[in-house]
């Protein structure tokens, strides 16, 4: 497929907060961030919040009787780019992301017709937030499995932001957002847009 730097991309951002809807997340507001950013470079798409569907534990496309998975992940697989935005807890991800990164374990064994994951050519980045260390932590654990699974990583593939550790304050009760968090997002934007780009117009080779 031919593309320029005009070809429209699809996104859609997972976002694994602990907290439904209509609970405030800090999650979910660097995952906007990030999609409004992505628009920038001609990328649409939207964010869903995993705690508000019924996501099964296991490692199957569909778990039954009412898997939300199934749905969520016709989405991801009718995207270019995946954001998977948690917030620090323990100095890990969520469990909801590590939820998410099991359920995508499944495509593991879903193959095209020449081997390759269905992930193949999809890009994937991350978003952290937290007022405790561990943003590069929670990011090379996320990227570890998202790779795994076949997403392909762009340089500069995280945003985060994180507060004074043992503190209260979080990335939604800013008064703006600061400049090395807005700089990081435009930065991830750009060059995941970039790389889905690429990918689009030179596919990996069959797997062997």
């Amino acid at each position: 497929m031919d593309t320029t730097p005009n070809t429209p991309l699809r996104a859609v951002a997972l976002v694994c907060t602990l907290s439904p809807s209509p609970t405030p997340s800090s999650s979910q507001l660097l995952a906007e961030q990030t999609m409004e950013a992505l628009a920038e470079h001609g990328v649409t798409g939207k964010t869903i919040r995993i705690a508000d569907h019924d996501v099964r534990a296991g490692v199957k496309t569909d778990m039954g009787d009412g898997d939300a998975w199934p749905e969520i992940r016709d989405t991801v697989l009718g995207s270019d780019i995946l954001i998977l935005s948690t917030p620090i807890w323990l100095g890990h991800p969520s469990s909801i992301a590590q939820r998410v990164l099991e359920r995508l374990d499944a495509e593991i064994s879903e193959t095209d017709d020449e081997g390759r994951m269905l992930t193949y050519g999809k890009v994937a980045a991350v978003c952290v937030v937290g007022n405790e260390d561990g943003a590069h932590k929670v990011s090379a654990d996320l990227f570890q499995g998202l790779n795994d699974v076949g997403f392909s990583l762009p340089p500069n593939a995280v945003t985060y932001w994180v507060g004074e550790a043992m503190q209260g304050t979080d990335y939604q009760d800013l008064d703006k957002t600061p400049g090395a968090t807005a700089g990081t997002t435009a930065t991830l934007a750009a060059n995941t847009a970039h790389l889905a780009r690429r990918l689009k117009s030179a596919p990996y080779p069959p797997s062997a």
